[in-house]
């Protein structure tokens, strides 16, 4: 059988049956040192849809740059249909100050579509965008929580999108999340382009967390599964189903002072009940943070110094019959049973 028609991108080729990290020029610091967008392409010997895979939109989120290099060493990857586009790292300015933010200041994440004669944000969103984000049928987005605050692992999905919310059940993380698009994402501006983004949130800024790890390459390797990418083989299928969010709300440090948690990622609360306090430095005043409504924490605060009105606990709406467990089972899941399992196939 002939090789497939090659992939061309950025000036280059790309034969079917191969693979190739290709620079985008972006710009150069103040220092003429170049900065460009590093795009790994496989493209495969046979025919397929065209996925990207990215990660570090935030700069200082770096648990999708590990779950991406992860998810590239898999051999699985050589019998792949289709097309692969992988940017580990979008946000390369922000990667390498450890900062959430370009020079600029301004977070990428609200800078989409962009424009070639706007910020550097702007600019970067724009050749992301159109370069790779345009020529996919399907995205995976990767992000963690800002600094000092940390995420269960969750995919969030557009209301009203049946296919994403299939590809999300797939996915196999803990939590789906019903969330609105934000003017300026790139989830939003992939959506007006016609392409549809699964966006994975888990772990913290700067931190590694072991489950958010396997949950998102498991996750990602499910997905290309269940759409042809790769073959059945080797790919072990979730064995628990998500549990489904429609809505969250932030619950916020009623004062300034010590902040002391009673309840973690994935714990089930009820409304009215404690699961933190704050208190002053000598100890004179204690202030109890109570559940608004019965619910799922699926992010908090780690820092242990808050601010009056500062996000300490994000508390989602679930309805299953006994959310505790399921969380339970899918983290023993993850932790316990190997990634890939000849004996469990999707």
């Amino acid at each position: 059988m002939p090789n497939r028609k090659p992939f061309e991108f950025a000036g280059q080729t790309i034969d079917g049956g191969t693979r190739r990290t290709v620079d985008l020029p972006v710009s150069t610091l103040s220092d003429h040192t170049p900065v460009s967008l590093r795009v790994h392409v496989i493209h495969g010997k046979k025919a397929g849809p065209t996925v990207f895979v990215s990660a570090a939109v935030h700069g200082d989120e770096v648990m999708g740059v590990e779950i991406v290099r992860r998810f590239l060493q898999s051999d699985l990857l050589n019998g792949l249909r289709g097309t692969l586009m992988v940017v580990p790292i979008v946000n390369a300015f922000g990667f390498h100050n450890r900062s959430r933010y370009l020079p600029d200041r301004r977070d990428l994440n609200r800078s989409f579509p962009g424009s070639s004669q706007g910020s550097l944000a702007s600019r970067l969103a724009g050749i992301f965008l159109d370069q790779v984000v345009k020529r996919c049928d399907l995205g995976i987005d990767l992000h963690s929580a800002a600094i000092h605050r940390t995420n269960l692992p969750q995919v969030r999905v557009s209301a009203g999108n049946d296919r994403v919310m299939a590809l999300a059940k797939v996915f196999g993380a803990p939590v789906i999340l019903t969330s609105g698009l934000r003017e300026g994402s790139l989830r939003a501006e992939a959506a007006e382009a016609g392409v549809d983004v699964l966006l994975y949130e888990a772990g913290e800024g700067l931190r590694f967390d072991e489950m958010a790890a396997r949950a998102g390459v498991a996750g990602i390797l499910r997905v290309l599964r269940s759409m042809d990418m790769l073959p059945a083989k080797g790919i072990a299928k979730a064995k628990v189903q998500p549990l489904l969010c429609q809505s969250s709300k932030w619950l916020r440090a009623p004062t300034g002072g010590l902040l002391r948690t009673y309840r973690g990622d994935g714990d089930v609360v009820e409304e009215g009940e404690v699961i933190a306090s704050v208190s002053d430095p000598f100890g004179e005043q204690d202030v109890d943070m109570v559940a608004p409504s019965d619910g799922i924490i699926i992010g908090r605060a780690v820092m242990p110094v808050v601010n009056e009105g500062d996000a300490v606990f994000h508390i989602a709406d679930v309805r299953h019959d006994d959310p505790a467990q399921a969380v339970e089972d899918i983290a023993n899941q993850l932790e316990n049973s190997p990634l890939f399992d000849e004996d469990e196939i999707i």
